[in-house]
């Protein structure tokens, strides 16, 4: 049997980061052993469905290019469902863990349980208060299936467990974890099926892994304590188990499993910021995941070619933004002027620099701003921090050595000379840029640093920033003869 994995997540709101790891692992162990991987949506417990939670993942995945071969996919604006062992989305496979639980019953391995929540609520008071582990007591395991059956017929609600047997270990490796025991007196008898006839998370994930001929199961490590139950629960079918992958969580900085109180933890955040897709997955990918390679900069094709699971870490990862923007400022630089100014312009929009239809009228001079600026950006929302000294017309050296440079005796001179060679030019470009400093050392023998920090305090109130020519032909004629004014003006 070929490799086949899966994410089942539920649809309950954004795309945790945790999530997009957990699915990323699943593809990527998918793709490197040529196997399948697919997307299960597991809205069994509507109480927590969220609207548009759906659409979101779906997205959130496409957007970061963890395409699955099998489940829920966008065709035009409506989501359909690909494959041959659908349905995917759990809500619609209810007559199937109806037919299934009626087998556990049959076997004596599930049995109806009538106890009221208050009752059982009650029971584990008292147990916690004797310092007992607080689990259901199995008050209803002795009734039998016929008279189950008619008092569930009659319309008495109930629920439906997992009959464990008493005192026995339970057995399974994990590929992280290693061997695993757990002794049935450690555990409680779960609840399958639900009083509204939906199933748990812990009765449909194992007949829908087995149905859709789950190989390997690579989830969080939250699962981890409920997988003997899983266990039991596909010897109880007569099934093989799949191999199970616990990951472990991605922490803050406190060493916490890191949770929205703590800033962005979802993807959707990090796309709103404009962080690209191949930044976000090849950080992720390291958080948790050490490569056999000193490296850090990985394109998805590499880490389907050096994934394994044997390298997967027991303990968590620490969600580390300045190596997140570090690697995402590499990718940045990669990409084409034209993408990242694409990316920008919203925030631009947003941020009040410019208007839509400027964006379109003004956008080969966008696109030169964006090629100045983005290599010195972390991830693309963060140009508006960085873009006033395109916009601004008044010019305020920024610190210190900014000032100290305004205040060299030739800078007068200098000044002069540069604005006379601006009037003249027939073009502002990057040749005048690279050419007017050429010209203007061979006339006065002005060289070096003090040559060109001083125009540069004078253009942009820093003495430190991108090549000069292409701040100039950015900037323009016009607002280099105004900024050379105000400088003029205000400040010599």
């Amino acid at each position: 049997m070929s490799v086949r994995t899966r994410f089942a997540p539920s649809p309950t709101g954004f795309v945790h980061i945790g999530s997009l790891r957990t699915a990323l692992y699943n593809y990527l162990f998918a793709r490197k052993n040529e196997g399948q991987y697919l997307l299960r949506i597991e809205d069994t417990d509507q109480t927590r469905y969220v609207e548009g939670a759906v659409e979101g993942m779906i997205q959130a995945l496409s957007w970061a290019g963890v395409n699955h071969d099998e489940g829920a996919v966008f065709e035009g604006d409506h989501i359909v469902q690909k494959g041959e062992k659908g349905p995917y989305i759990q809500s619609e496979r209810l007559n199937i863990y109806q037919n299934h639980i009626q087998q556990l019953l049959e076997s004596g391995h599930a049995y109806h349980c009538f106890c009221s929540k208050e009752r059982i609520e009650e029971v584990r008071e008292v147990q916690k208060a004797k310092g007992l582990l607080p689990k259901y007591d199995g008050f209803c395991r002795g009734i039998s299936l016929e008279e189950a059956k008619e008092r569930a017929a009659k319309g008495e609600p109930h629920v439906i467990r997992l009959k464990l047997p008493t005192n026995r270990d339970i057995h399974f490796h994990d590929i992280v974890r290693g061997h695993v025991t757990v002794n049935t007196e450690d555990m409680d008898d779960q609840v399958l099926m639900k009083s509204d006839g939906f199933p748990t998370y812990h009765f449909a994930v194992v007949v829908d892994d087995h149905l859709m001929e789950i190989t390997h199961v690579i989830r969080g490590e939250e699962w981890l304590p409920s997988t003997p139950k899983h266990v039991f629960t596909y010897e109880a079918f007569g099934w093989k188990a799949p191999q199970f992958v616990h990951l472990p969580n991605i922490l803050n900085a406190d060493k916490k499993k890191l949770s929205k109180r703590q800033g962005d933890v979802a993807v959707e955040d990090f796309i709103r910021k404009g962080y690209l897709p191949e930044g976000l997955v090849n950080y992720i990918a390291l958080v948790g995941w050490s490569p056999e390679e000193n490296k850090e900069l990985f394109s998805m094709e590499e880490l389907i070619e050096q994934f394994s699971l044997d390298r997967v870490s027991k303990s968590g990862g620490v969600f580390d933004t300045d190596k997140l923007n570090y690697i995402n400022a590499h990718y940045i630089k990669e990409s084409s002027d034209e993408r990242i100014t694409d990316l920008a312009i919203p925030h631009l929009i947003g941020a009040g620099y410019i208007t839509e239809e400027e964006a379109k009228e003004k956008y080969a001079w966008l696109v030169d701003m964006v090629r100045v600026l983005k290599g010195y950006l972390s991830y693309v929302g963060e140009i508006v921090n960085k873009v006033d000294l395109f916009f601004k017309t008044e010019i305020e050296p920024e610190d210190s050595e900014a000032e100290e440079l305004l205040k060299l005796e030739h800078v007068p001179q200098l000044v002069e000379i540069f604005k006379q060679k601006v009037i003249a030019a027939e073009a502002i470009d990057e040749a005048f840029g690279k050419q007017v400093f050429k010209e203007i050392q061979k006339e006065t023998g002005i060289k070096g640093q003090n040559l060109f920090r001083p125009v540069r305090v004078v253009l942009t109130g820093s003495a430190h920033g991108p090549d000069m020519p292409l701040i100039i032909k950015v900037l323009g004629k016009q607002n280099i003869l105004s900024r050379i004014e105000y400088v003029k003006e205000h400040l010599l």
